[in-house]
């Protein structure tokens, strides 16, 4: 007989791995537009579209392959598709290190967004492997080491960056995803059981009995809002941080990296907090909570003078946005059809890759009109509305 899983070993080892990974896809983004200019264009088009194409390139091919894995791991387990995300993408991410145009790279990119999917994979197996009642603390675990990653890498990245060179970034993240892949191989332990062949719902039906389960329309819609709030900053970020050091380089990206690890760092520590509080109080009341809080904290980043005040507004807004990040994923795992964690998680990966297609276009389209101040008042808008759906969709369940 098989022993049961022991699902605290498995969430701590995958914890290592959301970290790791994280971390490694992480490095590359704070040099990732200066790459593309130091590789340059081989065809036509000017460097600012193939820089922005290198980020959404990779949203847009996830958007499309996130369903399609998220159905597969239901049929053929969760584990063989963290397995395919990791060391799939230590190759390509690793291949990225030898380009020689923009176009090559944004092919990568595109690669890249269709074979990986780490945070869907970790997270469908962590929802499988982790009762039910434990969902919120586990969902908390694992988004905290993620962006625990996210913090970490931005600033490893400039450091290496700048000491090393942009390609050997690239290198190392291939290595960190090959680190955390044979991680996945030689410790975690899956108890994978599939639905029977005459009780398991194709593809479309499955998607279907997901979008008809209470609450998972809401659900889906609060995953997009609190992706884009997060990413729609993004693009601007080190062209703000440049104006308010005057436009004076140096400094400026050590400013962009330490605004994005600080705001990271706080918000891993409050997914694991309020997480385990929605355990005891209802993830209901703190997906509102954290909604209205995260719209609220926006408002003073608007007004900010220079770059340290505000990394110390990003930093008070992650707390507010940690958690949205347990709440939904476990709500999701709450109402979602028993044995569809792949498939639910798998499009809740492809909602947010949307969100990520959608941010550089809504972020340029407001610094154009109303300025790089205007994109922090389109963030808080965004969480308003979330504040908005989060109280009709916990209204309703």
């Amino acid at each position: 007989m098989t022993p049961p899983i022991n699902w605290r070993r498995n969430l701590a080892v995958l914890s290592l791995v959301q970290v790791i990974s994280t971390l490694g896809f992480g490095l590359i983004f704070p040099f990732l537009p200066l790459y593309v200019r130091d590789l340059g264009v081989s065809t036509t088009g000017s460097l600012e579209f193939w820089a922005g194409l290198a980020f959404s390139a990779q949203a847009f091919t996830m958007m499309i392959a996130s369903p399609i894995w998220g159905t597969v791991a239901d049929r053929s387990g969760r584990k063989l598709m963290l397995e395919r995300a990791t060391l799939g993408g230590a190759i390509i991410v690793g291949a990225m290190g030898f380009v020689q145009n923009a176009e090559q790279l944004v092919l990568l990119r595109a690669l890249q967004g269709a074979t990986t999917g780490v945070i869907a994979a970790n997270n469908a197996l962590v929802a499988a492997q982790t009762p039910k009642e434990h969902s919120g603390f586990a969902l908390g675990v694992i988004n905290m080491a993620r962006w625990v990653g996210v913090a970490g890498g931005p600033l490893v990245g400039g450091v290496i960056g700048e000491l090393f060179g942009f390609r050997e970034s690239f290198w190392l993240t291939g290595a960190l995803l090959g680190v955390a892949g044979l991680a996945v191989v030689l410790w975690v332990q899956e108890d994978f059981h599939p639905v029977a062949g005459p009780q398991r719902l194709g593809f479309w039906a499955s998607y279907r009995a997901i979008f008809t389960a209470q609450g998972m329309r809401g659900l889906y819609s609060l995953a997009f809002l609190r992706s884009l709030g997060a990413t729609v900053t993004v693009p601007i970020l080190a062209l703000f941080v440049l104006a308010l050091n005057e436009g004076v380089e140096r400094g400026a990206v050590a400013m962009t990296g330490l605004i994005i690890g600080v705001a990271a760092f706080t918000s891993a520590v409050s997914a694991v907090y309020l997480g385990r509080l929605g355990d005891r109080i209802g993830h209901e009341r703190i997906l509102f909570g954290s909604a209205m809080l995260s719209a609220v904290l926006f408002i003073p980043q608007v007004f900010v003078t220079s770059g340290w005040q505000l990394a110390f507004w990003q930093a008070v807004s992650g707390v507010a946005i940690g958690g949205l990040v347990p709440s939904v994923s476990a709500l999701m795992n709450i109402y979602a059809p028993a044995g569809n964690q792949g498939a639910t998680y798998g499009l809740d990966n492809s909602v947010q890759a949307a969100a990520r297609v959608v941010a550089p276009m809504l972020a340029a389209a407001l610094a154009t009109w109303v300025g790089y101040r205007g994109v922090f008042v389109g963030a808080a808008a965004v969480y308003g509305v979330a504040a908005i759906v989060a109280r009709l969709v916990t209204r309703r369940t």
